[in-house]
């Protein structure tokens, strides 16, 4: 009876464990595929009033991408008890503490705040791209990764691509592409204006 109780268990924490898989992967693609675009839509005219309402509330999204980021990470290392490699230590402390310096300047409504949260987005951002590298190509890890965790060997691949390395990069481009909307998509000229009409 006991042992049909855990096998039972196991079975409702390997289907919670898939779900929360495949719902971070969404999330992670949603966050790439609109890094992507914001990046993109900088260069198309028809685009700019887009681009200007979400500066307006981009510290709040970097922050909702961060906070997102932290509870993901914490759900698959506390609840799922995946054991952190030194890699993932190194994006943790960028992206959590992204998460208390956006909040900070979104309550603040602080657009300095830009300068802070850049940096440290774009230091993660490299740590997840390289992470994710390993990855594919263990052969180029340095060998400062523990045994127990090693970095080259992630956890799952989401669609066969979508590891916790890649949400991470998805996450921190995602911030960088919020954050460095450029200020000249706010006040469009009136003929650029009347030309999106």
């Amino acid at each position: 009876m006991v042992g049909a109780l855990r096998t039972a268990g196991n079975e409702g924490r390997m289907i919670t464990m898939l779900f929360a898989q495949r719902f971070f992967a969404l999330l992670a693609l949603v966050a790439g595929t609109g890094a992507v675009a914001m990046v993109a839509a900088r260069w198309v005219p028809a685009a700019r009033p887009v681009l200007a309402q979400l500066r307006t509330a981009a510290v709040w999204l970097a922050w909702l991408v961060a906070a997102a980021a932290t509870a993901g990470s914490l759900y698959f290392s506390e609840v799922q008890n995946l054991v952190p490699c030194k890699m993932c230590w190194f994006q943790r402390i960028c992206m959590y503490s992204l998460v208390v310096v956006l909040l900070v300047g979104a309550l603040r409504r602080d657009a300095a705040v830009r300068w802070y949260a850049v940096p440290l987005a774009s230091i993660g951002l490299l740590i997840s791209s390289y992470h994710y590298l390993i990855e594919w190509h263990p052969q180029l890890e340095a060998g400062s990764c523990d045994i127990t965790a090693p970095c080259s060997v992630p956890y799952f691949r989401v669609f066969g691509f979508v590891s916790l390395s890649f949400m991470a990069a998805c996450g921190f481009a995602a911030i960088i592409a919020l954050l460095t909307i450029p200020r000249s998509v706010t006040s469009l000229q009136p003929q650029e204006a009347s030309d999106g009409e």
